[in-house]
Formats: structure tokens, C-alpha cells, sequence
């Protein structure tokens, strides 16, 4: 199976936040190459909240080129068979935390932002973090930090908010 497919049966299957869910099938439709970055109408991207719930803390990075303090995440790459591969791969990458493990059920959320390279459809997953973490940052990071649930509100914006309290309903 490919990406693309694998993309629409996770969409299919993903049963809050309709509309939205809708807008990314019909991208997907009318964009063979969606899941792409080279798609200037937007594409698929793939992206993990690290959390380490014993602690009650999340793992975000300052990402480089936009300057906020997000989760981990990025551009799919032909390398990936799954989205959840692909979100799994982009957190370790960015956190440099050995051992993360996808939190079971699919995707938490979808969110739809603009990016300086075009629309990002963002089909995001939680990433658990194992007890002995360590994180080391990437070329694509400012800076790594780990912040209580009750900072988050505090350093970045609305989407990983929304992110984080979704994935703490699913704990």
C-alpha cells in the first residue's frame, strides 16, 4: 500500500473534526501528488505532540524558520509507508528522543495551517516518551524544551493547546 492510500483510509477512519476531515480527502482527490511537498496547493504533513504523562509534561521545539514553539512534525517523505511512520519519524528527528512510541487509536487532531511553502494539512498524532528520556535538538530547532501541561498555554499558540488537550482526553 501506498502513502496516499494509507492516508486516506487513516482520514476515513478518523472520526471527529468532519469538516475538516472532509477538506483533506477532497485534497487528496484532486491532488494525486498531495501527500507532497512539491504540491503548491498545500500537502499532507505528519506531526507528534511528545509527552511524557508520568511527569505531566511536554517535549516542543522552537522551530527555526517560524519561530514558535511547536510540536514535532514535518514534510512526508517517500521513505514513509504510513502517516503514523511518518509522524514517528519526525518526532524522533526533532527531539532526538530514542524509544518514542505512538499513543494507540490514530490521529489526535487535524489542523489546517498556512506555512511559508504553502497550506499544511496536518494530521497529527502524541508521541509517548519513555521514563529516561533524553532529547537533543535538531538542525531544525532553535531550541527543545520540556513544559507542564499548564505552561503550554503560556509559549505557543492555539493548535497545540487544542493538540495537548485532545491528547490528555485520550490518556
Amino acid at each position: 500500500m501506498s502513502l496516499y492510500d494509507d492516508a486516506v483510509l487513516v482520514l476515513k477512519g478518523y472520526e471527529d473534526q468532519e469538516e475538516l476531515r472532509r477538506t483533506y480527502l477532497e485534497h487528496l482527490e484532486t491532488h494525486p501528488d498531495g501527500m507532497w511537498k512539491a504540491c503548491g496547493d498545500g500537502h499532507i504533513t505528519a506531526s507528534a505532540l511528545v509527552i511524557d504523562p508520568s511527569r505531566e509534561r511536554v517535549l516542543l521545539t522552537l522551530h527555526k524558520k517560524l519561530r514558535m514553539w511547536l510540536q514535532m512534525g514535518g514534510h512526508c517523505e517517500p521513505s514513509d509507508d504510513t502517516l503514523a511512520a511518518a509522524a514517528l519519524r519526525e518526532a524522533t528527528e526533532e527531539s532526538g528522543v530514542v524509544g518514542l512510541s505512538l499513543l494507540p487509536g490514530g490521529p489526535v487532531r487535524l489542523d489546517r495551517h498556512h506555512t511559508p511553502c504553502a497550506w499544511h494539512l496536518d494530521v497529527q498524532y502524541a508521541a509517548l516518551a519513555p521514563a529516561d528520556a533524553v532529547e537533543a535538538i535538531s538542525d531544525e530547532s532553535l531550541d527543545l524544551r520540556w513544559f507542564a501541561y499548564d505552561e503550554v498555554a503560556d509559549v505557543a499558540d492555539e493548535s497545540v493547546v487544542r493538540l495537548l488537550e485532545a491528547t490528555r482526553a485520550r490518556l
